[in-house]
C-alpha cells in the first residue's frame, strides 16, 4: 500500500519538524482580513439565526454535508487510535458540550494530558485553536496534534502504526460509501494517497459544524436572577465582558464580517509560584510556544456558551465550580497556600490589566452563575445530528 501524501510529509525526520511547525508556526498578533466568500454563502446548512454571521471555511476544505457525516463517524470511532481504545469523543462528550468532566484527560496509552479538554462549541468562530497556541488558526492543523502528537500521546498515531490504523478503517464497509460521498472528485478516497488528508478534513468538518445558538439567552427566556447576572457580567465593576464579549462570549471570535483580527491571550493570576509570575510547567500558556517572558500564563479566553456543563474550569481543570471561578476573579487572582504550586496569583506581576479585585456578594455570585447557566443550549447537547452514529460497540465508542 502506498503511503499517503499527508503521512509522507510527517514521517521520519520530517515528522517532528512538521509537528514543531504546527506547535510554533509563524506568530501573528493581528491581521486584516477581507470577506471574499460572501457573508451568507455556503453549500452547508449551518442552521444559524439570522443575526449570527457565518464562520469562515477553508478554501481547500469547504463545508459539505457529506464531509460532516463522514467526520461524525470518524469522531466516534475508537479505531482511529494506535490501540483501538479511544476516539475523539472519549475526551469530548456531547452531554458535556463536548468536554469530558475531568481536570485532565488520558490518551490511548494512559498518559495524562496536562490541560483540560476544551468544549467543542462554536469552534468554527475561534481565531485560534487550543488553549494558548497562537499559530494554530485552523481546525485541520489542530486535529493533527491529538492524532499524531507524542508529547503527550493522545491517539498515538505514528509512522509505525498509521498503515495498520488506516487498514482498520478500510475494513469497515460503511466507510466506502461515506468517503466516496464526501470526496466525489477522487477515484478512491479511502485507499489512495490522500486517505489521511481526507480523514483530517472530514474530522475538521464535523467539529466545524458543531454550532450552538439556542440557549435561554438566545430565546429571551432568562430568569430574573439571570437578567441581574447579565447586568453584573456587563458592568465595569466585574468587567467580564472585556474578555468574553459578543455573540460567542469570547474575544477570540472571528467570522466572515471580521475585517481586523487581533489575537488576544490573558493571564488571570491563577498562579504565581515564584513571586515573579511563573506558571507550573508545562502549562505556561502562550509562553510555551513563544518563549517570551511577558507571555507567561497567557491563555485564550474560551467561549462561555454551555459553560455550566463543562466543569472543572481553567486551562488545567484546577477550579471546580463557576462560583469559585468568579471568586478568583473577585479576589484579583488565586491564592494557593498549599503545595504543589503554592503562590499568590493576586500579586502576579504579569496579570492582565482587566483582572482586578472587585466587591461582590454571595447573592450576586449566584446571579452571575444564573446568567452563565442561561447560556446552556439543551438542544445542542441532545441533538441526534451531533450524536454517535454507530449502532454497535464492536470497534466504536458509545457515549452513555
Amino acid at each position: 500500500m502506498r503511503k499517503c501524501q499527508l503521512w509522507a510529509g510527517l514521517c521520519r525526520p520530517a515528522f517532528g519538524v512538521v509537528l514543531l511547525i504546527l506547535l510554533s508556526g509563524c506568530l501573528e498578533q493581528s491581521q486584516t482580513t477581507v470577506d471574499d466568500q460572501g457573508a451568507r454563502i455556503s453549500s452547508f446548512d449551518w442552521g444559524l439565526p439570522e443575526h449570527i454571521p457565518l464562520p469562515r471555511e477553508p478554501e481547500d476544505n469547504p463545508m459539505t454535508e457529506e464531509k460532516f457525516q463522514l467526520g461524525r463517524h470518524l469522531f466516534y470511532d475508537t479505531r482511529l487510535s494506535s490501540n483501538g481504545t479511544i476516539s475523539c469523543s472519549s475526551c469530548h462528550h456531547q452531554d458535556k458540550a463536548f468536554s469530558d468532566g475531568l481536570a485532565q484527560a488520558s490518551g490511548a496509552t494512559g498518559e495524562r494530558h496536562p490541560r483540560n479538554s476544551q468544549a467543542l462549541v462554536n469552534v468554527a468562530w475561534n481565531n485560534t485553536l487550543t488553549w494558548a497556541n497562537p499559530s494554530l488558526g485552523t481546525i485541520e492543523k489542530q486535529i493533527m496534534i491529538p492524532l499524531f502528537g507524542d508529547d503527550p500521546i493522545e491517539h498515538g498515531l505514528n509512522e509505525g502504526n498509521h498503515e495498520q490504523v488506516l487498514r482498520s478503517l478500510q475494513a469497515e464497509p460503511e466507510y466506502a460509501s461515506l468517503f466516496a460521498a464526501a470526496f466525489p472528485d477522487q477515484a478512491d478516497p479511502l485507499f489512495d494517497d490522500l486517505a489521511w488528508d481526507n480523514v483530517v478534513k472530514a474530522l475538521a468538518s464535523f467539529v466545524r459544524g458543531l454550532s450552538s445558538f439556542d440557549s435561554d439567552f438566545d430565546r429571551g427566556a432568562m430568569s430574573a436572577a439571570a437578567l441581574r447576572g447579565e447586568r453584573l457580567f456587563n458592568s465595569e465593576r466585574l468587567e467580564c465582558f472585556h474578555c468574553h464579549a459578543g455573540y460567542n462570549f469570547t474575544d477570540a471570535t472571528t467570522d466572515r464580517l471580521t475585517t481586523y483580527n487581533t489575537l488576544l491571550f490573558h493571564n488571570t493570576g491563577l498562579y504565581n509560584i515564584d513571586g515573579l509570575g511563573a506558571y507550573p510547567e508545562p502549562n505556561t500558556g502562550r509562553h510555551e510556544v513563544t518563549g517570551r517572558a511577558d507571555h507567561m500564563g497567557q491563555f485564550r479566553a474560551p467561549s462561555l456558551r454551555n459553560v455550566a456543563l463543562t466543569a472543572p474550569y481553567n486551562h488545567d481543570g484546577s477550579v471546580d465550580t463557576l462560583e469559585d471561578v468568579i471568586r478568583n476573579y473577585a479576589a484579583g487572582g488565586r491564592l494557593r497556600v498549599s503545595p504543589p504550586n503554592a503562590g499568590d496569583g493576586r500579586m502576579n506581576p504579569l496579570k492582565d490589566g482587566f483582572i482586578a479585585s472587585f466587591p461582590i456578594t454571595e447573592d450576586e455570585i449566584q446571579d452571575v452563575v444564573a446568567f452563565l447557566e442561561s447560556l446552556t443550549d439543551q438542544a445542542f447537547v441532545t441533538n441526534p445530528r451531533f450524536a454517535n452514529p454507530w449502532t454497535d460497540n464492536s470497534n466504536k465508542d458509545l457515549i452513555p
